[in-house]
Protein backbone atom coordinates (compact mmCIF):
# COMPACT_ATOMS: atom_id res chain seq x y z
CA UNK A 1 0.00 0.00 0.00
CA UNK A 2 1.41 3.46 -1.03
CA UNK A 3 1.09 5.93 1.61
CA UNK A 4 0.85 9.96 0.72
CA UNK A 5 2.47 12.06 3.87
CA UNK A 6 1.43 15.34 4.54
CA UNK A 7 2.46 17.46 6.92
CA UNK A 8 1.39 21.37 7.60
CA UNK A 9 3.83 23.53 8.65
CA UNK A 10 3.79 27.09 9.62
CA UNK A 11 7.09 28.31 10.69
CA UNK A 12 8.31 25.34 11.47
CA UNK A 13 12.48 25.36 10.50
CA UNK A 14 13.74 24.43 13.84
CA UNK A 15 11.96 21.69 14.04
CA UNK A 16 11.08 20.08 10.49
CA UNK A 17 14.32 18.97 9.81
CA UNK A 18 14.49 16.56 12.51
CA UNK A 19 10.56 15.18 11.46
CA UNK A 20 12.06 14.24 7.78
CA UNK A 21 14.86 12.49 8.97
CA UNK A 22 12.66 10.31 11.55
CA UNK A 23 10.30 9.78 8.98
CA UNK A 24 12.89 8.73 6.62
CA UNK A 25 14.38 5.99 9.50
CA UNK A 26 11.13 4.67 10.13
CA UNK A 27 10.80 3.89 5.86
CA UNK A 28 14.05 2.86 5.77
CA UNK A 29 14.26 -0.31 3.53
CA UNK A 30 10.30 -0.40 3.05
CA UNK A 31 8.51 1.65 -0.18
CA UNK A 32 5.29 2.38 1.56
CA UNK A 33 5.66 5.81 1.31
CA UNK A 34 4.58 7.68 -2.34
CA UNK A 35 5.62 10.92 -1.45
CA UNK A 36 5.81 13.59 0.93
CA UNK A 37 3.66 17.16 0.73
CA UNK A 38 4.69 19.87 2.23
CA UNK A 39 1.75 22.56 2.84
CA UNK A 40 2.99 25.68 3.82
CA UNK A 41 0.91 28.38 5.71
CA UNK A 42 3.28 31.46 4.88
CA UNK A 43 6.20 30.65 6.97
CA UNK A 44 8.39 33.88 7.94
CA UNK A 45 10.98 32.00 9.93
CA UNK A 46 13.42 30.83 6.91
CA UNK A 47 10.81 27.41 5.93
CA UNK A 48 9.69 28.10 3.16
CA UNK A 49 13.20 28.95 1.72
CA UNK A 50 14.81 25.54 3.30
CA UNK A 51 11.97 23.91 1.82
CA UNK A 52 13.10 25.07 -1.64
CA UNK A 53 16.76 23.28 -0.98
CA UNK A 54 15.01 19.85 -0.99
CA UNK A 55 14.71 17.84 -3.67
CA UNK A 56 12.98 14.77 -2.47
CA UNK A 57 9.74 16.95 -1.32
CA UNK A 58 6.01 18.48 -2.74
CA UNK A 59 6.14 21.62 -1.83
CA UNK A 60 2.72 23.33 -1.68
CA UNK A 61 1.37 26.72 -0.77
CA UNK A 62 -1.98 27.47 1.13
CA UNK A 63 -3.58 29.69 3.20
CA UNK A 64 -2.30 29.85 6.90
CA UNK A 65 -5.07 27.23 8.70
CA UNK A 66 -4.30 23.74 9.83
CA UNK A 67 -7.84 22.34 7.98
CA UNK A 68 -7.32 24.22 5.31
CA UNK A 69 -3.63 23.09 4.38
CA UNK A 70 -4.23 19.36 5.16
CA UNK A 71 -6.98 19.46 2.62
CA UNK A 72 -4.67 21.08 -0.03
CA UNK A 73 -2.43 18.27 0.69
CA UNK A 74 -4.62 15.17 0.81
CA UNK A 75 -6.12 16.78 -2.56
CA UNK A 76 -2.48 16.63 -4.23
CA UNK A 77 -1.88 13.39 -2.49
CA UNK A 78 -1.86 10.53 -5.14
CA UNK A 79 -1.79 7.73 -2.23
CA UNK A 80 -3.68 5.15 -1.57
CA UNK A 81 -3.66 5.79 1.99
CA UNK A 82 -3.04 9.38 4.11
CA UNK A 83 -0.98 9.97 6.65
CA UNK A 84 -1.43 13.64 8.16
CA UNK A 85 1.90 14.51 10.56
CA UNK A 86 2.44 17.61 11.90
CA UNK A 87 5.50 19.16 12.02
CA UNK A 88 7.26 18.68 15.12
CA UNK A 89 6.32 14.86 15.36
CA UNK A 90 8.62 12.52 14.95
CA UNK A 91 7.35 8.70 13.93
CA UNK A 92 8.36 5.84 15.65
CA UNK A 93 10.41 2.92 13.99
CA UNK A 94 8.72 1.01 11.30
CA UNK A 95 5.37 3.27 11.35
CA UNK A 96 4.52 2.92 7.93
CA UNK A 97 4.83 -0.92 8.13
CA UNK A 98 2.45 -0.77 11.00
CA UNK A 99 -0.15 1.25 9.18
CA UNK A 100 -0.14 -0.62 5.81
CA UNK A 101 -0.53 -3.82 7.85
CA UNK A 102 -3.57 -2.31 9.87
CA UNK A 103 -4.85 -1.01 6.65
CA UNK A 104 -4.97 -4.71 5.36
CA UNK A 105 -7.79 -5.14 7.27
CA UNK A 106 -10.84 -3.91 4.80
CA UNK A 107 -12.86 -2.85 7.69
CA UNK A 108 -10.29 -0.64 9.24
CA UNK A 109 -11.19 3.16 7.88
CA UNK A 110 -8.30 4.96 9.40
CA UNK A 111 -6.19 5.09 12.95
CA UNK A 112 -3.98 6.87 15.13
CA UNK A 113 -0.54 6.36 17.51
CA UNK A 114 -0.56 6.78 21.11
CA UNK A 115 1.92 9.86 21.86
CA UNK A 116 5.15 10.75 24.10
CA UNK A 117 6.69 13.93 25.01
CA UNK A 118 10.41 15.08 24.02
CA UNK A 119 11.37 16.29 26.90
CA UNK A 120 11.29 14.48 30.11
CA UNK A 121 10.80 18.11 32.32
CA UNK A 122 8.70 18.58 34.14
CA UNK A 123 7.57 15.12 35.60
CA UNK A 124 3.82 15.86 34.99
CA UNK A 125 4.68 15.47 31.23
CA UNK A 126 4.57 11.78 31.90
CA UNK A 127 1.58 11.65 33.50
CA UNK A 128 -0.21 14.24 31.48
CA UNK A 129 1.05 11.43 28.47
CA UNK A 130 -0.28 8.59 29.97
CA UNK A 131 -3.56 10.33 30.39
CA UNK A 132 -3.83 11.64 26.81
CA UNK A 133 -3.11 7.61 25.30
CA UNK A 134 -5.58 6.27 28.14
CA UNK A 135 -8.14 8.22 26.88
CA UNK A 136 -7.19 7.71 23.18
CA UNK A 137 -7.64 4.32 23.87
CA UNK A 138 -10.86 4.33 25.74
CA UNK A 139 -12.81 5.90 23.05
CA UNK A 140 -10.92 5.14 19.96
CA UNK A 141 -10.38 8.72 18.92
CA UNK A 142 -7.26 11.04 18.01
CA UNK A 143 -6.15 14.15 17.40
CA UNK A 144 -3.53 15.54 14.94
CA UNK A 145 -0.46 14.82 17.22
CA UNK A 146 -0.82 11.64 16.96
CA UNK A 147 -0.48 10.67 13.07
CA UNK A 148 -3.88 10.57 12.06
CA UNK A 149 -3.92 8.44 9.29
CA UNK A 150 -7.19 7.18 6.97
CA UNK A 151 -7.72 5.35 3.62
CA UNK A 152 -7.99 7.72 0.83
CA UNK A 153 -11.48 6.82 -0.56
CA UNK A 154 -12.72 7.26 3.41
CA UNK A 155 -11.27 10.54 3.50
CA UNK A 156 -13.15 11.61 -0.24
CA UNK A 157 -16.01 9.76 0.65
CA UNK A 158 -16.30 12.02 4.02
CA UNK A 159 -15.46 14.83 2.45
CA UNK A 160 -11.88 16.06 3.60
CA UNK A 161 -10.70 18.02 6.52
CA UNK A 162 -13.09 21.44 6.79
CA UNK A 163 -11.39 24.67 6.93
CA UNK A 164 -11.36 25.11 10.60
CA UNK A 165 -8.62 26.73 12.78
CA UNK A 166 -9.28 24.34 15.59
CA UNK A 167 -10.80 20.87 16.07
CA UNK A 168 -10.69 20.53 12.83
CA UNK A 169 -8.74 16.57 13.79
CA UNK A 170 -11.42 15.91 16.22
CA UNK A 171 -14.18 16.21 13.47
CA UNK A 172 -12.88 14.00 10.60
CA UNK A 173 -12.30 11.13 12.78
CA UNK A 174 -15.96 11.19 13.83
CA UNK A 175 -16.55 10.81 10.11
CA UNK A 176 -13.92 8.50 9.49
CA UNK A 177 -15.11 6.55 12.54
CA UNK A 178 -18.98 6.06 10.62
CA UNK A 179 -17.06 4.41 7.64
CA UNK A 180 -15.24 1.49 9.66
CA UNK A 181 -12.72 0.95 12.43
CA UNK A 182 -10.79 3.98 13.77
CA UNK A 183 -7.61 1.36 15.16
CA UNK A 184 -5.25 2.93 17.49
CA UNK A 185 -1.73 1.95 17.06
CA UNK A 186 0.19 0.96 20.59
CA UNK A 187 3.64 2.98 19.34
CA UNK A 188 3.91 5.89 20.21
CA UNK A 189 4.87 9.44 18.43
CA UNK A 190 7.02 11.70 19.65
CA UNK A 191 6.00 15.30 19.97
CA UNK A 192 7.05 18.07 21.51
CA UNK A 193 5.99 19.57 24.74
CA UNK A 194 6.37 23.21 23.90
CA UNK A 195 3.33 24.00 24.37
CA UNK A 196 2.93 22.57 27.76
CA UNK A 197 6.57 24.09 28.89
CA UNK A 198 5.21 27.57 27.37
CA UNK A 199 2.22 27.81 29.18
CA UNK A 200 2.87 25.41 32.11
CA UNK A 201 1.70 21.65 31.71
CA UNK A 202 -1.45 21.54 33.88
CA UNK A 203 -2.90 25.22 32.63
CA UNK A 204 -2.43 23.83 29.19
CA UNK A 205 -4.24 20.62 29.83
CA UNK A 206 -6.86 22.67 31.93
CA UNK A 207 -7.54 24.67 28.69
CA UNK A 208 -7.23 21.88 25.79
CA UNK A 209 -9.72 20.04 27.84
CA UNK A 210 -12.01 23.22 28.09
CA UNK A 211 -11.60 23.86 24.80
CA UNK A 212 -13.06 20.06 23.85
CA UNK A 213 -16.46 21.26 25.95
CA UNK A 214 -16.82 24.09 24.21
CA UNK A 215 -16.92 22.45 21.00
CA UNK A 216 -18.64 19.47 22.17
CA UNK A 217 -21.45 22.96 23.13
CA UNK A 218 -21.31 23.76 19.87
CA UNK A 219 -19.14 26.67 20.36
CA UNK A 220 -17.65 27.59 16.77
CA UNK A 221 -13.97 26.50 16.08
CA UNK A 222 -12.84 30.52 15.21
CA UNK A 223 -13.94 31.49 18.49
CA UNK A 224 -11.96 28.88 20.31
CA UNK A 225 -9.19 29.35 18.24
CA UNK A 226 -9.27 32.84 19.72
CA UNK A 227 -8.23 30.86 23.16
CA UNK A 228 -5.50 29.27 21.77
CA UNK A 229 -2.33 30.83 22.05
CA UNK A 230 0.23 29.68 19.85
CA UNK A 231 3.74 29.22 20.45
CA UNK A 232 5.68 29.18 17.10
CA UNK A 233 7.17 32.39 15.74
Amino acid sequence: MKISVIIPVLNERDNLPATLEALGKTAAGADEIAEIIIVDGGSSDGTREWLGQQSDLRVLDSERGRGVQLHTGAQAATGEALLFLHGDCLLPPGATQLIARALSDKSVAGGCFLIGFAERRPPSLGLIARGINARTIVTRTGTGDQAIFVRQEVYEAVGGFRPWPLFEDVDIVARIRRRGKFVVLRSAVTISARRWIAHGPWRTTFLMYALRVGYWLGIPPARLKQWFVDVRR
